[in-house]
This record gives C-alpha cells, sequence and structure tokens, in this order.
C-alpha cells in the first residue's frame, strides 16, 4: 500500500497540470447578424465559441491580438457541425481574417488556440472577435 500512494499521488498532478477546454455559446441581440467577442487564452488552453448557422449562409470572423505577455501567435479555426475536431478553416494556414460559404446547417465552432513559443512557455493572449453570419 506505501508503494501505491506516490504513485497515486504523481498521476493526481499531472492530471491537475491539462488544461481546460473552454465553450460559449455566442447569440445576437435581436435584429443583429453579428456581434463582438472576447478572451484571453493561455499555453495550450483552447476556447470553442459555438453558434448556429443554415446552409449556404456567409459567416465573417475576424480575430485581432487585444493585448499579449509573448508574440500573440493566436489563430481560430472554424469547424463544421459534428466535427471531430477537422476545421473547414484554418486560421494558421490562411489567417485570421475570412468570409466562408458554411456547407451545411447545424452548430459551427469558431476554436481559439495559441501556436508556437506561446503555447509551450503558457503566455497568455487577449483577443476580440468580430462574428458575423448572413
Amino acid at each position: 500500500m506505501k508503494k501505491i500512494l506516490p504513485l497515486v499521488f504523481a498521476l493526481s498532478l499531472i492530471g491537475s497540470s491539462v488544461q481546460a477546454q473552454r465553450v460559449a455559446d455566442v447569440k445576437f441581440a435581436p435584429g443583429n447578424y453579428g456581434t463582438m467577442v472576447n478572451g484571453t487564452i493561455t499555453g495550450d488552453e483552447y476556447f470553442d465559441y459555438k453558434l448556429g448557422a443554415n446552409a449556404g449562409q456567409k459567416m465573417f470572423v475576424e480575430l485581432n491580438v487585444a493585448n499579449t505577455n509573448g508574440n500573440g501567435t493566436i489563430y481560430y479555426n472554424i469547424l463544421p457541425p459534428d466535427s471531430d475536431g477537422a476545421a473547414i478553416y484554418n486560421g494558421s494556414i490562411n489567417g485570421n481574417t475570412t468570409t466562408i460559404d458554411l456547407p451545411e446547417s447545424g452548430d459551427y465552432t469558431i476554436r481559439v488556440y495559441l501556436m508556437g513559443n506561446d503555447r509551450d512557455a503558457g503566455k497568455t493572449v487577449g483577443y476580440n472577435i468580430d462574428l458575423s453570419i448572413q
């Protein structure tokens, strides 16, 4: 029993260092087709913004750094409804501003994340996202 306790303690420390995913539903004010959201992300965290849309609509997303204690290496991906993590838009490849035609109806996810030294060194990046669906 004495040998098991240190192992259990070590495993609990490893588990506590994993960053939790954060999720928020995006709602537009009545009569509006867009909104601005903001937040912060640190290290290997990611933040999912979920919003419903219909096939054939266009989604506009623009991500800007508000402040950072690193390099501001922040991106987003757009995931289609029921995605297993596969993106239909990858900001680290295509840039932090896009207008994309939506292929199907359902809840889309805009996943914000860090890369490079900001992610690896646990830096924090504040951001603003301008979102709209038309």
